[in-house]
């Protein structure tokens, strides 16, 4: 099950520690929208601070999907925090998001699409993954592109 390229995703590239912040800034403007980052742990804890402005503004609409590996997949498979026991879920139910899981099957998943839509609460789920690097076919890498694009998905002009 995969999610592949769509209008809506707005990509990050180069910017690691900055998907769960740009998540924030997007369901504080659009309420009305169920707002997921899908980041990987490695990326995540490079701006561990966004995990507790999180908590303390608790958008309902936003949902952050954890890919945890326990590495940094983009820069060659070291260990991560996660990889050496942090409990990435377990940190954001510290910080009072209203629903994290842990997930390690495809039934943890399908939880997590229904709860998506529930603009109820924050949400933080952490999904185990295998440590590897499998091959991938690429989105597209041109930022104004990428910007354009999305902000057509949800209504605006281009700038």
């Amino acid at each position: 099950m995969a999610a592949g390229d769509h209008d809506g995703n707005y990509y990050l590239w180069a910017a690691m520690g900055s998907a769960a912040m740009v998540g924030l800034g997007l369901a504080t403007a659009r309420p009305d929208r169920s707002v997921v980052v899908v980041t990987g742990d490695g990326e995540l804890m490079m701006g561990f601070g966004a995990l507790a402005t999180i908590g303390i503004r608790q958008p309902p609409n936003l949902t952050i999907a954890v890919l945890d590996n326990g590495h940094f997949g983009e820069t060659g498979l070291q260990e991560s925090h996660a990889g050496r026991g942090v409990e990435i879920d377990r940190v954001a139910a510290a910080l009072g998001y209203a629903w994290t899981k842990r997930i390690d099957d495809m039934a943890g998943v399908e939880e997590l699409r229904t709860r998506i839509a529930d603009r109820t609460g924050t949400k933080l789920a952490t999904i185990k993954i295998r440590a590897e690097n499998p091959p991938r076919v690429l989105p597209p890498r041109d930022g104004v592109y990428i910007k354009n694009r999305f902000r057509a998905a949800l209504g605006h002009a281009p700038i």
